[in-house]
């Protein structure tokens, strides 16, 4: 089990880690949030570097993971934020926004 702090907004939302059911397990990842234009939807791009073995050097890579976000932790383009692992919650979203960890 992964240590949260609640939000000190409130909401009412089912798929809501602190107010609601939603069990996070698994991985953790700290993204920059890319687009914030679906509902209650946000996608967070994760950077990381990997190894090339033909050339001896480390490429810099990124990948998208849309992730769930829920009223109480609001977030914007740009922002600095903490997602978890969780049930699937459709067929692209199995992550969902824990924490602002810094504001754009």
């Amino acid at each position: 089990m992964i240590s949260l702090k609640k939000p000190e907004q409130d909401c009412s939302e089912p798929d809501c880690p602190f107010h609601g059911n939603l069990k996070v397990r698994g991985r953790v990842f700290e993204g920059t949030v890319v687009s914030t234009r679906m509902q209650r939807t946000v996608v967070v791009r994760l950077e990381y570097t990997k190894y090339n073995k033909k050339y001896e050097r480390y490429a810099r890579m990124s990948s998208k993971i849309t992730a769930h976000s829920t009223p109480c932790v609001p977030v914007k383009v740009g922002d600095l934020v903490r997602i978890a692992e969780c049930r699937p919650l459709s067929k692209t979203k199995s992550f969902v926004v824990v924490e602002l960890v810094k504001e754009a």
